[in-house]
């Protein structure tokens, strides 16, 4: 075989159909963000505002998390040293799964080194710790939580995207003595909605069923002390297992989940993505607990972040642009081709400075491309006009070769 031939083929299609991914080589620079320096490949530097980034709250940025990154740095040194098992536990490790419990109201929290290797080591330990399990996992969970269900073994069930009733009867048409497990989300990233917690912990509680969540673009953003959708709906104390990340409104890196001392006592004693990986770094550690015991008291953060988002979804529907808004913190336009949502990516970094990244197909459904705008707290009234102004020139200019393309 010509190995080199089937990997040009491969990464062709990917082009020939428009969704090849493109790296955008940018600098973040400390205290600034959303500013950023795009390097570009002739070598020569670009400022960017950055619109499609996880750090929904600009915590990266915040003093108390670097302060804290530094003191731990500076003394203990750069990495763990080991896996969690290993020499790889530390002082850090310990007091930010503390922070994790205590967050969302649970006996412990064990953690990952990131959301990813939480839900995949979860999901798919589970089965051996309750023989014959069934998992009934939504249409559009994350792709690692699917990785998870698919790789454990056991029998699992998908029902319609938040459709509780299709829900219902996948479950009655199983053994009422099996064991059984619901994974859903609190956001969907995509599309920004919220998923039906309180009905799928009633359907749980009918059928006898565990509850698993992934809140990961919730955690920080949502409830009186930012742990997720379920603590604002106060339902917290109705779900079994609470995965979340560290990397995305906590602004560094790391996941974990949430659950009963034995719950985590078990995942953390038969899970190979827990047992055999090195733990974070505890300079880390440290600042994820630091950016943790911030926002479970800065509600004003929380509150501007809401703000900013309300602001660009109104705008942009005035300009009668096709976004979905599901009242989450996302905002998504689509554009409903790949080719074209490139082509207004590319055009929004190199004409107007704003970076976002296009979306599509297996990420979201092909026809369904897309820009997913992601507004903070740190995008001031400058920065929105900006990117208001773009997108208006632009999407005339994309739909009129849309046109031409059709023609």
């Amino acid at each position: 075989m010509d190995y080199t031939a089937q990997l040009d083929a491969a990464l062709q299609r990917l082009h020939d159909e428009g969704r090849y991914r493109t790296f955008i080589d940018i600098e973040r620079k400390r205290g600034n963000f959303p500013h950023a320096v795009w390097n570009r490949p002739d070598g020569s530097q670009t400022p960017v505002t950055v619109w499609c980034g996880n750090d929904y709250l600009g915590m990266g940025q915040k003093a108390v998390v670097l302060d804290a990154m530094h003191e731990a740095l500076d003394a203990t040194g750069s990495g763990s040293g080991g896996t969690r098992n290993i020499s790889g536990t530390t002082v850090y490790h310990k007091r930010l799964e503390a922070e994790l419990a205590d967050l969302h109201q649970k006996e412990a929290a064990l953690l990952f080194t990131s959301a990813y290797i939480a839900n995949d080591a979860t999901l798919s330990t589970l089965p051996k710790l309750f023989p014959g399990l069934i998992i009934y996992s939504d249409a559009l969970n994350h792709a690692s939580m699917i990785e998870g269900v698919r790789r454990n073994g056991g029998a699992k069930r998908i029902f319609r995207h938040n459709d509780v009733e299709h829900l219902r009867e996948l479950i009655e048409a199983d053994d009422p003595a099996a064991p059984k497990l619901i994974a859903f989300e609190s956001v969907y990233s995509m599309d920004g909605d919220f998923g039906p917690i309180e009905a799928i912990c009633d359907l749980a509680d009918e059928f006898g069923a565990l509850t698993y969540i992934d809140e990961v673009h919730a955690v920080g953003m949502y409830g009186p002390r930012g742990a997720g959708v379920a603590e604002r709906d106060n339902l917290m104390h109705r779900l079994d297992i609470i995965n979340g990340t560290l990397a995305k409104a906590y602004g560094v890196m790391g996941g974990y989940i949430a659950a009963s001392a034995k719950m985590c006592d078990a995942i953390r004693s038969y899970a190979p993505g827990f047992i055999f990986t090195t733990s974070l770094p505890p300079a880390v550690a440290a600042g994820a607990a630091a950016s943790v015991r911030h926002l479970k008291t800065d509600q004003e953060l929380r509150d501007q972040h809401q703000t900013q988002a309300k602001i660009l979804k109104t705008r942009l529907k005035g300009m009668g642009l096709p976004i979905i808004d599901h009242g989450s913190h996302i905002v998504p336009l689509i554009v409903g081709d790949p080719v074209h949502t490139k082509m207004m990516s590319d055009m929004l970094l190199d004409q107007y400075g704003i970076y976002v990244q296009p979306i599509n197909f297996p990420t979201v459904p092909r026809g369904t491309e897309r820009l997913r705008f992601t507004p903070s707290p740190v995008h001031g009234p400058g920065e929105m006009d900006a990117l208001v102004k773009a997108l208006d020139a632009l999407w005339s200019h994309c739909a009129l070769n849309r046109a031409e393309l059709s023609a």
